[in-house]
């Protein structure tokens, strides 16, 4: 198969994942609502899987023709989509036992996992002064969140092995980008998600109300969204580069917080996200310098 791959445009990477962040926790509000609602955690994955299918495959069809439909690799394919339903499940599951932020604040383990597996698994070269932006920014998002570890909740295990998980997903992103179109993997990561979902799904499942079909649409919807721009991103950067801009997630959080849940930001808050904010335009800074450190 040709590589589609075109030269790349580390910033346009940057512009993408920050893109990415911005929409996706839209997913974590829906998901909280559908679990309070009674909906079962797998029936939620199984949703945004299978809907996502739906949404991407008349946009990949016209890349791949009817054949092209199923992944040339299907056991690659599988592993990242169980990851990702990995990841899904349990950063879903642990929303019932923890507030939104407490759960993001255990999960933003996924880019120092990244960053450290990504000279083994990519060969990719990090060097100290882009450690140091990743350190820092996690100090950033701890400063935002503030969590507090009162005994050992299964909500922190389940957020710790979700964003375990998505670092795992990302780093097998990157191992296939620019073999297929951003659009075609979405949907294979989709297809394939919704096929292992569905054999679990009959398990839980309970019958869904009208409002449940829309967020299951919604949440497709900005999954697709959100995912559809990591490929692309993952396409013109390094996975090194871009984990730490998973930071600024955050931002959309504390909007997403307030908005949803009457959580007011306080000063504190403002300084983690001036941190955040300034760790990922040092990175982008230091990468458009052609800077390896």
């Amino acid at each position: 198969m040709a590589l589609i791959k075109g030269s790349p445009a580390p910033l346009i990477g940057v512009g993408l994942m920050l893109v990415a962040m911005a929409v996706l926790p839209g997913i974590d509000v829906i998901a909280k609502y559908l679990g309070q609602w009674g909906v079962p955690v797998m029936q939620i994955v199984w949703a945004r899987l299978t809907f996502g299918a739906l949404m991407t495959l008349p946009l990949a069809l016209p890349h791949t023709g009817v054949r092209g439909l199923l992944p040339d690799r299907p056991f690659y394919h599988g592993l990242r989509a169980s990851l990702l339903i990995l990841a899904t499940f349990c950063f879903f599951w642990s929303l019932k036992f923890l507030p939104i932020a407490d759960a993001l604040a255990i999960f933003f383990v996924q880019p120092l996992v990244v960053t450290a597996l990504s000279p083994l698994i990519l060969g990719e070269h990090v060097g100290p002064r882009r450690w140091a932006a990743v350190c820092i920014g996690f100090i950033g998002t701890l400063i935002i969140i503030r969590p507090g570890f009162n005994g050992l909740n299964p909500g922190a295990l389940l957020a710790l092995g979700a964003g375990t998980s998505l670092a795992l997903y990302f780093l097998m992103t990157r191992r296939i980008s620019g073999l297929n179109r951003a659009i075609v993997t979405t949907f294979h990561t989709n297809l394939l998600g919704a096929v292992i979902t569905s054999a679990l799904v009959p398990l839980v499942w309970i019958t869904p109300t009208a409002m449940d079909w829309v967020l299951f649409v919604s949440l497709a919807a900005i999954a697709n969204i959100g995912h559809y721009c990591i490929v692309r991103a993952y396409d013109h950067a390094e996975a090194s580069l871009l984990a730490p801009l998973a930071y600024t997630e955050m931002i959309t959080s504390v909007l997403m917080g307030y908005i949803f849940f009457g959580d007011f930001p306080d000063v504190w808050t403002f300084v983690g996200v001036a941190i955040l904010i300034s760790c990922a335009i040092y990175i982008s800074m230091r990468e458009r310098g052609g800077a390896k450190a």
